[in-house]
C-alpha cells in the first residue's frame, strides 16, 4: 500500500475572484468547491482534466521574493495556447530573460516557447494574478 496517493497544491492568492476568473478563463479550470466565511470566499478548489488546485485568500498581497514555488502543467498545444492567451488579454512578455518580476504591477504575463532540454516540444511561462510561475510544457 502506498501512503499518498494523490497531491493538489493549495496557493495563498491576494484576491480568491480574480485568480478564479484567471485559471478558469485563461486555463480552462472548472470551480469545483468554495467556502464563505462572513460573506467571504475564502478557499476554493479548481480542476482541469488530471491537474487540480486549491487556492486559499491571504490576508494580503503575497510578496513576489516569498513564492519559492512553481507549478508545471501540461498542454496538448502550448503554441496555440500562447497565442490564445495572449489575445484574450494576458501580456506578451516575449522572451523571458530571468529579471526582474514578471508582473511586479500586478499584470498576468505569458513567455514565448523556449525549448529546454527536459521539454523540446516547448514550454511557456505565465506569471499569474499573484505572480505565481506556471510553467506549462507540450504533452503528446
Amino acid at each position: 500500500m502506498k501512503p499518498i496517493h494523490a497531491l493538489v497544491p493549495m496557493a495563498h492568492v491576494f484576491d480568491i475572484h480574480k485568480s478564479i476568473a484567471f485559471y478558469r478563463d485563461m486555463l480552462g479550470f472548472a470551480v469545483r468547491g468554495t467556502v464563505e466565511n462572513h460573506g467571504r470566499t475564502v478557499w476554493a478548489s479548481l480542476e482541469s482534466g488530471l491537474a487540480q488546485l486549491m487556492l486559499a485568500a491571504a490576508s494580503g498581497p503575497v510578496p513576489l521574493e516569498d513564492q519559492a514555488i512553481l507549478f508545471y502543467l501540461y498542454s496538448n498545444d502550448v503554441h496555440t495556447l500562447h497565442r490564445d492567451l495572449i489575445t484574450r488579454g494576458l501580456t506578451d512578455g516575449g522572451r523571458y530573460c530571468g529579471t526582474n518580476p514578471p508582473n511586479s504591477d500586478g499584470r498576468c504575463v505569458v513567455f514565448e516557447p523556449t525549448y529546454p532540454p527536459y521539454m523540446p516540444e516547448g514550454e511557456i511561462r505565465v506569471a499569474d494574478p499573484d505572480g505565481y510561475c506556471l510553467l506549462i510544457g507540450q504533452s503528446g
